[in-house]
């Protein structure tokens, strides 16, 4: 049984270049952000072999992890209703007086909620805890956090079917795990190269996780690692001012921890002069918006 879910063309939305640099520089957003307003973004790809097992499972249950403001456990949460599956998501840190707007939605879809420590949280890949879980839970799918496991960058890789025939030179794509990074990575000979930006501070084994996720040898000139804004969720006035233009201009909104700071670094090395003339670059826009509700009224405009 396959999942329920459209994996239709992929809306693009292309970015005037000129007033960045004097090239022809054909620059496009993937959209994966609006084929679905809520299994958004990357989330989709990551969770369709997983999705696709529990449903040949005898359980069809999936059990994941995220913390209050995680898109990958609303994601997981709609896409285990829509196919008919039982979702348990174990929450990072004690249950909050009000609940965030996400982890809201997650129980509006039928997730199963369980908090647990910040020091509980950091045995979340133990097998010993993963077994504990099972015995409280059920036999299940376990997809870990953030679908960072190779089943998760398979089903990354399906994002490449979606966009080849632009025939891009770049493919370029925020890093938090690194899943859709080595997804891409499994179709790299449809693009010349796949740049990844880290949005986490210091992300020294982007190397090792991808050998793990897909046995393959990563290039670090295609890493750029000076974008992440003092790390994972951080954010300064600049990086707010250009999500502000880049909507402006472009009428494309971003989120502050992923394609923000993605569509920052593209820009920026455009204005650097990095990329060869006529070059065509795809860059993926990973979803997560809904993150950008813990700002106050007015901070974006969009």
């Amino acid at each position: 049984m396959k999942p329920v879910f459209n994996l239709n063309d992929i809306e693009c939305t292309a970015i005037d270049t000129s007033r960045y640099s004097e090239k022809k520089i054909k620059l496009l957003v993937a959209r994966l952000d609006t084929i679905h307003p809520v299994v958004s973004g990357n989330k989709l790809f990551k969770l369709y072999y997983f999705v696709e097992e529990a449903l040949q499972s005898t359980q069809k249950t999936i059990l994941t992890f995220g913390g209050a403001w995680s898109n990958h456990l609303v994601a997981t949460a709609y896409a285990c209703k829509v196919n008919g599956l039982r979702s348990i998501g174990i929450v990072r840190g004690e249950a909050a007086e009000k609940l965030s707007v996400t982890l809201n939605d997650c129980i509006a879809y039928g997730m199963q909620l369980k908090f647990i420590s910040r020091e509980q949280y950091a045995s979340k890949d133990d097998e010993i805890f993963l077994q504990q879980l099972k015995n409280e839970f059920g036999d299940c799918t376990i997809v870990p956090e953030g679908g960072y496991h190779p089943t998760g960058a398979r089903g990354a890789s399906l994002i490449m079917d979606m966009i080849k025939m632009h025939n891009a030179d770049y493919v370029c794509t925020a890093i938090g795990t690194a899943t859709t990074f080595a997804g891409l990575m499994q179709q790299q000979d449809a693009a010349k190269k796949i740049i990844g930006i880290p949005v986490l501070k210091n992300m020294t084994d982007i190397p090792e996780r991808v050998r793990y996720l897909n046995n393959r040898f990563v290039d670090e000139s295609n890493l750029w690692t000076d974008y992440h804004f003092g790390g994972y969720a951080k954010y300064n006035q600049a990086l707010l001012d250009f999500m502000n233009e880049l909507f402006t201009n472009h009428h494309l909104p971003t989120d502050f921890v992923y394609t923000g700071k993605m569509m920052y670094a593209v820009i920026d090395k455009i204005k650097q002069d990095f990329f060869d003339n006529h070059s065509t670059i795809i860059c993926l826009h990973t979803g997560g918006l809904q993150g950008n509700g813990s700002f106050a009224a007015g901070t974006l405009v969009f």
